[in-house]
């Protein structure tokens, strides 16, 4: 079975944190879907472009959690998550899925 997509996991943490998140009106929850969603692209991010590109597909990864927030108060929340989930997910199809 084909492992899946490092982007997928990282945007899949974005957006389905957003929505446990939003849907159980605890925030914790939604940032621990995000991390374990980072969290499990962070090895073959690691295998694939060294640690530093696995830190900085992280730190993208944390600054586009983070851009969401006033992204959200322009364009609102679900088309604010979207955006910040498509680019973490083409800078990790660029990095390392393109490549596996």
């Amino acid at each position: 079975m084909p492992a899946v997509p490092t982007s997928l996991l990282a945007a899949g943490g974005l957006t389905g944190g957003f929505a446990l998140a939003q849907a159980t009106k605890k925030r914790q929850l939604g940032g621990a879907v995000f991390a374990a969603g980072t969290a499990a692209a962070f090895p073959r991010w690691r295998k694939t472009v060294g640690t530093g590109g696995a830190a900085a597909l992280t730190g993208l990864a944390i600054g586009a959690m983070g851009a969401s927030h006033p992204l959200a108060k322009k364009i609102g929340a679900w088309p604010s998550v979207a955006v910040v989930s498509g680019v973490v997910a083409a800078a990790a199809w660029a990095a390392v899925d393109r490549r596996a």
